[in-house]
């Protein structure tokens, strides 16, 4: 019988674990809906850089000027709706004198060395819009970034900014690049490839948990009546 109550409180923590989740994925969505509609603002300088937080400045739309440096850019792994390959992470002097890291981008795998060598020692001023995102620290949770062998699994700004030698302030997040036009949507790197659509199936997970906790509650009270029924 103390297994059955073990498995019902499971079962309803599990459900109200997945209430908790409905509630933040509906809170991320209508953020994610209210920032990508609204018109771009000026990033967030310096002296605001401590009060940026997921919960309010997420995928709020940018617009920055600034000079780009091709030649201290880096790929990151990326997995997109166009397949395996890699984001372009390119530094941005802007004309307010901090660097900002620009996801220019997706390159398929087959486009990393080419694209690599189309642009040493280049840079150009750039006037770009995109969506704040948050940086991305270590890698992802099956590969660690190394970034003495140059290899990135994720947008990590600090990690990337020390290894490409920035000198200056650098902001803790990165932009997004969108894409803006035709043209946009047919270059290399590709931009505008951001996922802003989230599976919320979090009630759905909720009713299935509570119906298992209520249905092992009915088992234990069935077993809790027979054994009271039992003349032995």
């Amino acid at each position: 019988m103390t297994i059955g109550w073990f498995i019902f409180a499971g079962f309803l923590a599990l459900g109200i674990f997945q209430i908790k989740r409905l509630a933040w994925k509906q809170a991320l969505l209508e953020r994610v809906d209210q920032h990508t509609k609204a018109a771009p603002i000026k990033p967030p300088g310096p002296s605001q850089w401590p009060m940026v937080l997921r919960e309010t400045h997420e995928y709020k739309r940018l617009e920055v000027s600034g000079l780009f440096r091709h030649d201290l850019a880096v790929r990151v792994r990326a997995s997109t709706v166009l397949g395996a390959g890699y984001w372009v992470l390119t530094p941005l002097l802007t004309n307010d004198g901090y660097w900002l890291l620009v996801n220019r981008g997706f390159i398929p795998l087959d486009m990393k060395f080419s694209l690599k060598n189309s642009h040493v020692l280049a840079s150009d001023q750039a006037n770009i819009t995109g969506l704040l995102r948050l940086t991305e620290p270590n890698g992802t949770w099956l590969q660690s970034n190394a970034p003495g062998s140059n290899r990135w699994y994720s947008r990590d700004v600090s990690a990337i900014a020390a290894h490409q030698g920035l000198q200056g302030a650098v902001a803790p997040f990165f932009l997004d690049a969108t894409a803006n036009t035709a043209q946009d949507r047919a270059a290399w790197p590709r931009a505008g490839l951001t996922v802003l659509r989230f599976n919320n199936n979090h009630l759905l997970y909720a009713v299935t948990w509570f119906a298992l906790a209520a249905m092992t509650l009915v088992a234990i009270t069935y077993l809790l009546v027979i054994g009271r029924n039992d003349p032995d």
